[in-house]
């Protein structure tokens, strides 16, 4: 199988590069392929000539999507549809990475894939229009949610939460936001399954369990063994520019369909803190 991943410079796509085997893969980075450049597109489409197209190259700055709107836009919603398009020219099969931001909050058990799209802020509006494209102009196309996305090689939230506790006596952890952690590695391992599954349609994939934003950091301050305190605030303590979903736990139920299980928020944390040292 010939795999092409856009976005390979990415937390995401750098753990796909390392953990795809057997199959020839190929990465591009936004220099190699800006995918708002739809004849760039098109030219490394052609030039690999993949069985599968994984894009998970995005803008990803929730705050910055607010005050960049076009850029957001552009990127994540028509450089999608840049991408479809290219993937149809070569008969390529799809994935595309999206988010639990396409969700407004307000259920309080897990979002199944079925549920509508309600998205609060710019960047959930992205993802949620470039799935709409997508799925109805390739009705193969398999759309991926995760959600608060960490890893190595890249800006994380644990990373971020390292750096705090190693130089302050305490930090601030807003405890009124509800998701599901997904360590890179795991989410590129059942990405590969996926598509060697040749799945299509909605699929949800996150590291198994749930908890608030505080209750991360405090795992990741209490493994790394460090003496920071972490403390609780609310979401209007420490406003953002964009708003975040109060609950956007994804069930893992169409994942499981696919017999693909991933592990323990929890397990995949420790793992992450010892690759890391």
């Amino acid at each position: 199988m010939r795999v092409t991943i856009f976005g390979a410079s990415g937390l995401l796509g750098k753990a796909l590069i390392r953990e795809w085997s057997v199959d020839a893969v190929t990465g591009f980075n936004s220099r190699d392929a800006d995918i708002r450049d739809s004849a760039a597109v098109q030219k490394a489409a052609q030039a690999t000539n993949p069985d599968w197209i994984v894009l998970a190259a995005a803008y990803t700055d929730v705050d910055g999507c607010e005050a960049n709107r076009d850029f957001a836009f552009a990127v994540n919603r028509d450089g999608a549809v840049n991408v479809a398009a290219a993937a149809r020219t070569v008969g390529a099969r799809l994935l595309f990475l999206s988010s639990d931001y396409v969700f407004d909050g307000r259920k309080r058990s897990p979002y199944e894939t079925s549920d509508e799209r309600n998205p609060q802020g710019v960047y959930g509006r992205t993802k949620a229009e470039a799935e709409v494209k997508l799925l109805e102009t390739n009705p193969e196309c398999c759309v991926v949610r995760t959600s608060w996305l960490f890893g190595i090689g890249g800006k994380c939230f644990p990373d971020t939460i390292l750096k705090l506790a190693a130089s302050r006596p305490a930090i601030d952890v807003v405890h009124d936001q509800r998701g599901c952690p997904t360590y890179a590695e795991d989410l590129a391992r059942a990405i590969v399954k996926l598509c060697r599954q040749n799945a299509s349609g909605i699929v949800h994939a996150t590291n198994a369990g749930d908890c608030t934003w505080f209750e991360f950091a405090q795992q990741i301050v209490a493994m790394a063994g460090l003496p920071a305190t972490v403390r609780p605030v609310s979401s209007m303590q420490m406003a953002r520019p964009a708003p975040r979903p109060a609950y956007s736990v994804l069930s893992p139920a169409s994942l499981h369909s696919f017999g693909i299980e991933m592990p323990a928020w929890r397990d995949a944390l420790q793992r992450y803190l010892k690759l890391r040292g």
